[in-house]
């Protein structure tokens, strides 16, 4: 990491590992307290607490960074974005796109109530994975002998959840890159299928069982297209965190849950066909040089309330660290000083590793599953599961 770099990132990465560490806290505490006493009255309270710091990187988009999300949707489905539960698909465009949700998400005002479908990997990141796990995140390995189960319980605790949420699935499975294009286009070739040109070709195993265990008390999918105009760079973290900006388009389309098909094998080809539709709505947003025609641009603002929430958190660090170092005079002595040299860099080097973490190039396919596929459209899946 470039030291001009480090010298912005160690910085922010203080402020927000020392918040968020704050804010496991108290999730923890209400964990043990609450939770046992009353679960909704916890989710109510972690839905405040967990977005005191997803506000911190709200903040490193709108005003750090200064990246302009452009949402495309017809205003009446606009208005109902925050108002009810969602099962939200999208492409995965950007090393940034799970930040273009909480975007979204903050700006229909349930920005701590936005949940995804993450790797296993995920929640043992420190401070965000933690605060992700708090919240009722669903964790998978991504192999679908292990996850099941495990997702199938996980869709069903959220029967009851008190306010509106939205559940992300990135249904690709990985996020893009031209390799796996290049791959995706192959198999397509071979399978003789739709061959894409923008997108993956999707895992629909995922998406079913979201449908057929969210059917009953999730209302709408928010049907979300990323699209990045050849005018602007990707966004990555390690362009936010250097503040130079970029433009994230987004197309989003309402479907009524209660208008899917009823078989699990018609619900798999449902989604197969959004994603070749998506590809041909990415193939018109080039032709029409980047944007998204026949769609109203939405006015999504910036809002001061993440600006606040920083300025707040960093009044109450700077003020905590002054009065540790005078009780504790800390840099008074070389011990002090080493200690203090070796905290600055765990900052970094954890840093560092959201900062990997992040990068497209460093993603994995999910793994193959050795079940023998029992019909046509299993055999789909599975060859899909190949080929990424």
């Amino acid at each position: 990491m470039a030291i001009a770099v480090a010298a912005v990132v160690v910085p922010l990465g203080l402020l927000f590992f020392a918040s968020g560490l704050v804010v496991n806290l108290i999730q923890a505490i209400c964990y043990v307290v609450v939770r046992p006493l009353s679960k909704n009255l916890y989710r109510r309270i972690n839905r405040v607490v967990a977005e005191l710091l997803w506000l911190e990187l709200v903040w490193l988009i709108d005003w750090w960074a200064g990246v302009k999300v452009q949402v495309f949707m017809d205003r009446e489905n606009f208005h109902l974005m925050g108002k009810e539960h969602a099962l939200v698909i999208c492409n995965h465009r950007s090393d940034i796109d799970w930040l273009v949700g909480w975007i979204l998400a903050q700006r229909s005002g349930c920005l701590g109530s936005a949940l995804a479908v993450m790797k296993k990997s995920s929640k043992f990141l420190p401070v965000i994975g933690w605060s992700m796990w708090f919240s009722e995140y669903l964790f998978l390995e991504r192999s679908w002998a292990k996850d099941e189960s495990t997702l199938k319980s996980g869709l069903q605790r959220l029967s009851d959840f008190p306010l509106p949420f939205w559940l992300a699935l990135f249904v690709e499975g990985t996020r893009f890159t031209q390799a796996k294009l290049s791959a995706a286009q192959d198999y397509a070739t071979s399978a003789g299928l739709p061959v894409p040109r923008n997108v993956l070709i999707p895992r629909t195993k995922g998406f079913v069982s979201a449908v057929c265990n969210m059917r009953s008390f999730v209302p709408a999918i928010y049907d979300v297209t990323v699209a990045i105009p050849k005018s602007s760079p990707s966004p990555t973290m390690l362009r936010l965190f250097k503040g130079q900006p970029s433009v994230v388009q987004v197309h989003i389309k309402r479907h009524l849950m209660n208008e899917l098909p009823e078989t699990e094998e018609a619900v798999a080809q449902w989604c197969r066909d959004l994603f070749v539709a998506k590809d041909a709505l990415l193939d018109k947003h080039i032709a029409e040089k980047d944007t998204f025609g026949g769609q109203e641009l939405q006015d999504t603002g910036r809002p001061l309330k993440s600006l606040l929430v920083v300025i707040s958190w960093s009044c109450l660090v700077v003020a905590g660290f002054v009065k540790f170092l005078r009780w504790s005079s800390l840099l008074s002595s070389w011990k002090g000083v080493a200690f203090s040299t070796f905290g600055l860099a765990v900052v970094t080097g954890l840093m560092h590793i959201l900062i990997q973490f992040s990068q497209s190039e460093r993603s994995t396919p999910a793994k193959v599953g050795p079940a023998k596929p029992k019909n046509k459209g299993e055999q789909v899946e599975a060859m899909n599961d190949k080929q990424q």
